[in-house]
C-alpha cells in the first residue's frame, strides 16, 4: 500500500491545494501539522533534505516536493504510476 505523507500548518493555500488534490483523487494520506507539534518541523528538515517551504510531500518516503511538484506529476499524468507503484 502506497504510504503519502505531508507536512503542512495553517494558513496555509498551497498545503490546502495539495489535500484537495489527493482527496480529489482519493488518495489517502497522512497529515502532519508542524504548527501544531513544533517538534515535527525538525523531522520534515531532516526527511526532506532542509526544505522549508510547505507543504512537504512524501510518497513512499521519498520527498516530491511541495504542491507544484504534486501538480506537474499530475499534468504529466506521472502521479498515477507514482501512487501505483
Amino acid at each position: 500500500m502506497t504510504e503519502v505523507l505531508i507536512y503542512s500548518k495553517a494558513m496555509c493555500g498551497y498545503c490546502d491545494r495539495a489535500k484537495e488534490l489527493l482527496k480529489a483523487k482519493n488518495i489517502a494520506f497522512d497529515e502532519i501539522r508542524v504548527d501544531l507539534d513544533p517538534t515535527k518541523l525538525e523531522e520534515m528538515l531532516a526527511k526532506s533534505e532542509g526544505r522549508r517551504t510547505f507543504p512537504q510531500i512524501f510518497i513512499n518516503g521519498k520527498g516530491i516536493g511541495g504542491f507544484s511538484d504534486l501538480w506537474a506529476l499530475e499534468q504529466k499524468g506521472e502521479l498515477n504510476n507514482l501512487i501505483n507503484s
